[in-house]
């Protein structure tokens, strides 16, 4: 086993709570400059933390220019970020997926969640897509594939660099195969159902499985039934109402792109005959569908994160309101809403609220019947709220 960092960073006294409490995150105004200048390292140096007085809180690696300075990787031990710490962080979080799904498709690493902070890695059977978020952690993505291709023996292994956190850093955005071949579409499965993912040229690692349980659920409410799918990217709960028994189902997107998704996934399934897609600007298109008098037995809102930073907070909840109302005037009497968020900044009663507003506004009462979560494969750290996004809420109008 390689030595612990020889290097020391210190907190100012009485900045150690986060941490004692489970926190991963050290802010650059808990360090003691005095005894260790945030100047002194550089993005990727480790480090041990200790308080004041000198006890061990963790072993973290540092972006000394940022506001989260230090990211701590081993709570309350003094250990090397290398191979063998990376393989014991992925066995452990393999062992927690293969206890949930029978099959290999899902988030394989999901950041400080897995102790693996700024790594996200999303598992399609025998290939991997790998997104390192920052500089820091990209100074040991060799030890990092090394240790994928020990455990799992993956056919490739792709580095996609294209995400808001690395953009924000300056650094670059391509995609790599870093490892074997890569086909430009991989094929996974989700609740019995088949997708081809773009993992090159789509969004974020190509798919996004953090929405799984609560698309399984759409099973319950929409057999016989007729679906809009607003923001539908490649289909992913538009197909699966298809597949789980909609008569109808229209996928709306602003990405032409996307909907060769769709039109590619209804036909892998053989549901080419019930989908259907709309290309065009959410707001505009529904606003559209409203005057040509087009009405719907279910409406899926899923978003982007319409809250970005918290700055972003009153126009972010004016978005979702407006979106949720304009798919409201579009639901029949007695149809389900399934309104969805993956911003981290808007909590859950937020969104209620939002969609109380939206339903006032539409002139309708709404009743929740259920909600969703993000899925086993995305845990939630429990002293670490920020891991917590994802939202959905089934209302039916009333």
């Amino acid at each position: 086993m390689a030595p612990p960092p020889a290097a020391e960073l210190f907190l100012r006294r009485g900045a150690d709570r986060r941490l004692r409490g489970g926190h991963l995150w050290v802010y650059s105004n808990e360090v003691d400059t005095a005894r260790n200048p945030l100047g002194s390292f550089t993005a990727g140096d480790l480090v041990v933390v200790r308080d004041a007085s000198g006890g061990i809180l963790g072993s973290a690696y540092m972006e000394p220019q940022a506001l989260i300075c230090g990211r701590v990787y081993a709570p309350g031990e003094a250990l090397n970020f290398d191979r063998e710490l990376i393989e014991r962080r992925l066995a452990t979080a393999l062992s927690g997926r293969q206890a949930a799904f029978e099959k290999p498709f899902y988030r394989l690493v999901y950041g400080d969640s897995d102790n693996l902070p700024g790594v996200v890695i999303d598992r399609f059977g025998d290939y991997l897509v790998v997104q390192c978020n920052n500089a820091a952690v990209e100074r040991y993505r060799e030890q990092l594939i090394a240790a994928l291709v020990g455990l799992l023996q993956p056919s490739g292994i792709l580095l996609r660099g294209d995400s808001r956190l690395r953009r924000e850093q300056g650094l670059a955005a391509d995609a790599e195969v870093v490892h074997g071949e890569m086909p430009a579409q991989v094929e996974l499965e989700e609740n019995g159902v088949r997708f081809l993912a773009p993992v090159f040229a789509g969004q974020k690692t190509g798919w996004f499985y953090d929405h799984r349980m609560s698309r399984a659920r759409l099973a319950a409410w929409v057999a016989g039934r007729s679906v809009l799918d607003v923001y539908s990217y490649i289909g992913g709960w538009g197909i699966q109402a298809a597949a789980f028994g909609a008569t109808e189902v229209t996928c709306l997107d602003s990405s032409a792109q996307a909907l060769e998704g769709v039109e590619a996934n209804a036909g892998l399934n053989g549901l080419q005959e019930r989908v259907t897609t709309l290309h065009g600007s959410a707001p505009e298109t529904l606003s559209a569908l409203r005057q040509q008098g087009r009405s719907f037995d279910v409406v899926i809102l899923d978003p982007p994160a319409f809250i970005q930073r918290k700055k972003d907070f009153k126009k972010g909840v004016t978005a979702y309101r407006r979106i949720n109302e304009l798919g409201l005037k579009l639901l029949n009497p007695g149809g389900l809403l399934v309104s969805a968020s993956c911003s981290m900044h808007l909590s859950r009663a937020d969104l209620m609220g939002a969609l109380q507003q939206a339903a006032v506004r539409a002139g309708c009462q709404l009743r929740v019947v259920e909600q969703g979560a993000q899925g086993p494969d995305h845990p939630i750290h429990p002293a670490i709220p920020e891991t917590e996004y994802l939202k959905a809420v089934f209302a039916r109008k009333l």
